[in-house]
């Protein structure tokens, strides 16, 4: 049976309407929009049913009976359209450029991300500046903790009501005692560290009073924000050093109207000392904002007062020159040393006055010795990661002390945070079959730090992120914020005590070497920084095993280079019984001194330091480990510096007789001598 001719195929249909809108709408056609191409002329060839496309030959099509012609096709034929005059074709002066790809979906939608990321880090970080680096978020998460926890103890709050009246009780005694003219015995001491009352003008009244009443109220509220049960530990200590800075605010030391001395001061002058004092700070502040330096660090300026030890820049990259130092002896060490100080401060630590110099001491001592001098880094240098500084650093050094001395083997040092850098750099060339180093030194260097001491209030997540956003802004961490934390550790010594001798009693500090090295602080890159603090202080990586050097994990037992490790007893940066730690994380033979003094001082004490005491262990592979305190308690301080028992040590795990001190730098092998030491990377502020 034949279909009606009514009812054409789909396709014929569809095209169909197709023609019937070009033709209806000549806007359409893009044809008609083409300069270069003249229109069709349809008024001579009348539409009907589907246009076929130009140049092609139309298909033969099956003719329609007229009666059955469809409603859409009668609509069509009625149209006529008029001719289209040609449109002159345009020259323009230039081809025209392609049309530009749109971005894709995925770019759009990472650049929005981007924008968005960006905006929150800098709102971040220009409130991070605006609350001295300090995240109040996370201590109203501390103070939180401590404060829900204490108003559900009614046992703690009673004890702490018990404490207090006691307290005033022993107070109240005392003080009656000493108004009736007796000596009175004080009812508490205060700490070892603590040297704010320590002149007899504060053993009388009314002085004493105010004395006692400080210190109880310190001891007080010591009792009141530890020990209370379910409060998490970081937080317990995030609220009692706080808490104890607020207090050292308000200790009776700092004001005229309740210290003695400063009272006997002021009689004794005439005042004069509160004029000088204004005077101090009225300079003090006009520095700061100007951005100068201080007084202390210009006087001691590097190669001339400090980092005076004769020798030459001997290698350059944008990140470390590399100092050889002359040799003093006919006949050095077979074996050189290499040294690597922390990258926040500069080098010259253990290159001061000649009289203290770790490094000239050591060149007298026969040693071929090499030290890296950090780069300052600026904005620039951002992007620079902590495996950057491992590889510029005390990888580069390497190659070129091999190619100037012609050892086989060298001796590493590492100092704070350069030791942890180090023992990264050991860790994964024992890893890659690198067995370049003849034995490995750590002063004051951590590789564990769950037990960081103070420093790690700052290091929380959040306090992290904060600081990531300041460093976002400027492409690098201010030294002048690490050193406010600093001061912090020991604001007693540093703050207070440093502001009532300089600004009330009218005495400035007399300029030392060590105190214009540390006012001589550096900057610190965005992307090193942050992966410092994230992969060592917050998720120690590095002593549980997870930390990843050039795609592949290191571990610090793969070490086998032997260690010797220096702690030093007050050290508020690298505690002692953290620095420890090495003795059992390292599985080589390791040596362990702990030495008297604090993190700077303890270190830099050469022989003949009146103060300088030490205490030695030695533990070898497979031997039990004992508790660090077990230990101090068990052996008995030595009088003298750890320098010399340290170089004997060297002497020893290096071996080899002695040579002929080798040449300053080496032409041939690519390491000419660039200019004279202390060279330029350490002048740069």
């Amino acid at each position: 049976m034949t279909k009606p001719a009514s009812k054409a195929p789909r396709p014929v249909r569809a095209r169909a309407k197709a023609a019937a809108s070009a033709v209806a709408s000549p806007a359409s056609d893009p044809q008609m929009h083409s300069p270069d191409i003249a229109p069709m002329d349809t008024a001579e060839t009348p539409v009907t049913g589907v246009q076929p496309a130009p140049e092609k030959t139309a298909r033969p099509r099956r003719k329609a009976a007229p009666a059955q012609t469809t409603e859409q096709e009668t609509h069509v034929n009625q149209i006529k359209v008029e001719p289209a005059k040609a449109e002159p074709a345009v020259k323009l002066p230039v081809p025209l450029a392609p049309a530009a790809e749109a971005p894709s979906e995925t770019e759009v939608k990472r650049s929005a991300e981007e924008a968005f990321a960006s905006l929150d880090h800098y709102v971040h970080a220009q409130m991070a500046k605006l609350e001295g680096g300090i995240s109040p978020i996370s201590l109203g998460l501390a103070y939180s903790d401590w404060a829900a926890h204490l108003a559900m103890s009614p046992g703690k709050q009673a004890e702490l009501v018990w404490k207090s009246s006691r307290k005033v009780q022993r107070l109240m005694a005392e003080m009656m005692c000493q108004m009736m003219g007796g000596d009175g015995v004080p009812c508490v001491e205060p700490l070892k560290q603590d040297r704010r009352f320590s002149g007899p003008e504060w053993s009388k009244f009314p002085f004493s009073l105010y004395s006692q009443s400080f210190l109880l109220a310190q001891q007080w509220w010591h009792n009141a924000t530890t020990g209370i049960h379910g409060v998490e530990d970081k937080h317990e200590k995030v609220v009692e050093f706080y808490g104890r800075q607020l207090l050292d605010m308000f200790s009776p030391s700092n004001f005229l109207a309740t210290n003695p001395q400063l009272i006997a001061r002021t009689k004794e002058e005439g005042g004069k000392n509160l004029l000088r004092g204004a005077q101090y700070m009225i300079e003090d502040m006009a520095k700061k904002l100007s951005g100068k330096d201080d007084a202390a660090s210009i006087e001691f300026t590097p190669g001339e007062e400090v980092a005076c030890t004769p020798g030459k820049v001997v290698f350059r990259n944008r990140l470390i020159e590399l100092i050889q130092y002359a040799p003093t002896t006919e006949k050095a060490h077979a074996t050189p040393l290499l040294i690597v100080p922390a990258w926040i401060m500069k080098y010259y630590i253990l290159d001061l006055a000649p009289k203290d110099s770790l490094i000239k001491w050591l060149v007298g001592q026969g040693f071929t010795v090499f030290c890296i001098s950090w780069k300052n880094p600026d904005e620039g240098d951002r992007d620079l990661g902590f495996d950057d500084y491992r590889r510029l650093g005390p990888l580069a050094a390497l190659d070129a002390i091999q190619a100037i001395t012609g050892a086989k083997k060298v001796h590493g040092l590492g100092y704070c945070l350069g030791g942890t850098l180090m023992s990264v750099t050991a860790a994964a060339m024992a890893r890659d079959g690198d067995d370049r180093l003849a034995s490995l030194t750590m002063l004051a260097a951590q590789v564990d730090f769950t037990e960081a001491g103070e420093l790690s209030l700052f290091t929380n997540a959040d306090q992290l992120a904060l600081l990531e956003d300041m460093m976002w802004d400027e492409g690098y961490l201010d030294k002048t914020a690490m050193a406010g934390t600093f001061s912090m550790l020991k604001s007693q010594d540093l703050i207070w005590s440093h502001m009532v001798r300089e600004y009330m009693m009218g005495e400035r500090e007399a300029a030392s070497e060590l105190g214009a090295w540390s006012k001589d602080a550096t900057r610190m890159p965005y992307k090193m920084h942050s992966e410092y603090l994230r992969h060592l202080f917050l998720n120690n990586d590095l002593a549980d095993g997870r930390m990843v050097v050039d795609g592949a994990h290191i571990y610090l037992a793969d070490i086998k280079a032997p260690v010797f490790a220096v702690a030093t007893e007050h050290d508020h940066i690298a505690p002692w019984n953290s620095v420890f730690k090495l003795t059992y994380l390292i599985r080589s033979g390791v040596t362990f001194a702990l030495v008297s003094g604090g993190h700077n001082t303890g270190i830099v004490a050469p022989p003949g330091s009146p103060r300088a005491k030490h205490r030695l262990m030695s533990h070898e592979p497979g031997s039990a480990h004992p508790g660090p305190k077990e230990w101090a308690a068990s052996v008995p301080k030595v009088p003298g510096s750890w320098w010399g028992p340290w170089a004997e040590w060297m002497r020893k795990t290096g071996g080899g007789e002695d040579v002929t001190p080798p040449p300053m730098g080496n032409a041939e092998a690519g390491y000419p001598v660039i200019e004279a030491a202390p060279g330029s990377y350490v002048m740069m502020r």
